[in-house]
């Protein structure tokens, strides 16, 4: 159609939040002090209250966050960890940086996140040494059970929240179940940087404290390397000033997306398209993500008429090519989901008229099949 909005996947407009991200950056220019200053302590400060933890260490990224929460455990080559297979293989590769064996768990067909049934028969098993739990596309899994059986085993649980800044389950947000909880702050996120950046929260002031030593060389004390397994993984002080000015707004922004999300929904109802849960509060809508065994064409078809898309994530950990020798675990509904997902524009700052003409060029090609 002639003058149709045209849609992008994500608006960095959108992501500032109304922020002026200018005077951030030159309050921090000003000040002289660029690394690991007041900025991240204050960062670290507001984010452990927001989730209602104790301590948040700031690190460089969402991945060094998983490998530092790894190496926090004591976690030593050859043990087994298990997770999902269908969050973009971010844990494993964490695994990988310690050596740990991976263990996959399949999903919830409803969720798609770690099944507690799959978890159990998992921890039946054995020799595993901790769990980390994705809460994919923004909702949150299922906690109670997941912690439950993670407790009754003895075994440290680990939340993975890249994509859940904001969630709550029960009135208890994302990172305030696991023994450690990570975060990624990559500008597409819920609550983006300027650039990388992440955090591990936790309870636990001694994790906390080999966190801070991690993170900095394993140094006890300056210059002096007391614990094994430290690099330089350290959030800067001008990406913890805009997480800083921007994490009051998180919340208004996640309500935007719900109401995204919620017009979608209703304006797919009756299609042979599989959409998300209602939003709800355990819900942030990181991605409005469907199923499809036609993802193909609806893809083509929004990218032909100026809808942009994506897929999140096309292969699971386990059918990575660096996997290509090793036997394949039997994750049925992790494989169908890696099939079929499809996420859609859905992001602060998208507008009327933009969502409107998504729900129009769906519409259009389940009419036309």
């Amino acid at each position: 159609m002639a003058g149709a909005p045209q849609v992008a996947f994500f608006s960095p407009l959108g992501a500032a939040f109304g922020v002026d991200l200018g005077a951030c950056l030159q309050r921090v220019v000003d000040s002289g002090w660029y690394v690991l200053g007041p900025q991240v302590r204050e960062f670290e400060t507001a984010f452990a209250r927001h989730v209602g933890v104790r301590h948040a260490v700031g690190v460089a990224n969402g991945t060094d966050a998983l490998t530092l929460a790894l190496r926090a455990l004591g976690i030593q080559p050859g043990q087994r960890v298990l997770t999902v297979a269908n969050a973009g293989c971010y844990s494993s590769t964490a695994m990988a940086q310690v050596g740990a064996d991976p263990g996959w768990v399949d999903v919830d067909p409803a969720r798609l996140t770690m099944a507690p049934e799959a978890l159990a028969a998992a921890l039946a098993e054995g020799r595993v040494a901790a769990v980390i739990v994705t809460h994919l596309y923004g909702q949150m899994a299922d906690m109670p059970r997941l912690t439950a059986l993670c407790q009754a085993a003895g075994v440290p649980l680990i939340e993975d929240c890249a994509q859940a800044h904001g969630a709550a389950l029960h009135g208890r947000r994302a990172g305030a179940w696991g023994t450690l909880a990570c975060f990624s702050f990559y500008p597409t996120k819920n609550l983006g940087a300027l650039g990388d950046g992440g955090a591990v929260l936790t309870d636990d002031a001694a994790l906390a404290e080999r966190l801070r030593a991690l993170r900095q060389y394993g140094w006890t004390r300056k210059y002096e390397v007391g614990l094994p397994g430290g690099g330089n993984s350290r959030l800067d002080e001008l990406q913890a000033a805009v997480l800083l000015a921007k994490l009051p707004h998180l919340e208004a922004a996640n309500a935007e997306r719900r109401a995204i999300a919620a017009g979608y929904s209703a304006a797919f109802a009756g299609l042979p398209l599989d959409c998300p849960p209602p939003p709800g509060p355990d819900h942030a809508m990181h991605l409005y993500v469907v199923r499809t065994p036609h993802r193909a064409a609806l893809q083509a078809h929004l990218a032909a008429h100026g809808v942009a898309s994506d897929i999140h994530y096309p292969l699971a950990d386990h059918r990575q090519p660096v996997r290509a020798a090793q036997p394949l675990p039997h994750l049925p509904v992790t494989e169908a989901a890696c099939a079929e997902v499809l996420s859609l524009p859905c992001y602060p700052g998208l507008t009327a008229p933009q969502g409107a003409r998504v729900i129009e060029v769906v519409r259009q090609f389940f009419a036309a099949a």
